[in-house]
């Protein structure tokens, strides 16, 4: 498999302040790279940078295999005032065509036909009509899913996608992300504070450190001094 990803002696820092230094790791075509950290390791920052929205102060982060950021859906954090959106689920689904949809006004039946092929993969059909707001946390989550499903069918990069839900949704959320890694062939990368749970699913683990990062695969995570710290 191809890289998607390279990122090669990143350095970021906030007001003069070191926040990740000397950072190289690669994102490969079906790889589920978890992203985990204390508070402050920079996870946000580092997001930020593969996002496109932070300049890093030295290094570099290049996309592969013709990528673009265009093609890179995303599910951020959500926000209150964005739980509470006004709209309908097929209307919030289909924003996620926003960046492809180019200089043309309004959105065409091609993109329409993705919105609706998106909202039947993650099974919320019944939904579509139904306002955002008015559903429970693990349903906006699969709508939001959805959404950047639409806007990346190659990568997805999610930002703790399961923050707040019940243990139960969590698990659902989970496994509906594994599947579209193994089944869809969809690469992803998850930006999580639940270690346990990065071991369990992912094939990668890019843990940011004050002192010592590391980035590597699950299993040599586990041997990792890193790894041993946390489950002993």
């Amino acid at each position: 498999m191809g890289e998607l990803i390279k990122c090669e002696n990143l350095a970021f820092s906030y007001e003069d302040v070191d926040v990740i230094k000397n950072l190289s790791f690669t994102v490969s075509e079906g790889d589920y790279l978890c992203i985990v950290g204390e508070n402050g390791s920079g996870k946000s920052t580092l997001t930020k940078g593969l996002l496109g929205l932070k300049t890093p102060d030295s290094g570099s982060i290049s996309l592969e295999q013709g990528l673009t950021k265009k093609e890179i859906g995303y599910l951020p954090q959500q926000t209150p005032a964005q739980k509470d959106f006004p709209a309908s689920v097929f209307e919030v689904v289909l924003s996620g065509r926003l960046n492809s949809r180019g200089l043309r006004p309004f959105y065409s039946r091609a993109d329409k036909m993705i919105a609706h092929d998106n909202i039947r993969k993650l099974g919320i059909e019944e939904l579509m009509t139904r306002s955002y707001r008015d559903l429970s946390g693990g349903q906006q989550q699969r709508v939001l899913l959805a959404r950047a499903l639409c806007a990346g069918k190659k990568l997805l990069f999610l930002d703790e996608p399961v923050t707040g839900l019940d243990p139960i949704v969590t698990e659902e959320m989970y496994r509906l992300i594994e599947e579209l890694n193994k089944k869809d062939n969809i690469t992803i990368v998850m930006v999580s504070h639940d270690i346990v749970s990065a071991v369990r699913y992912a094939t990668h683990v890019l843990h940011l450190n004050f002192e010592k990062s590391f980035f590597g695969t699950t299993e040599e995570y586990m041997k990792s001094p890193l790894g041993q710290y946390f489950f002993g």
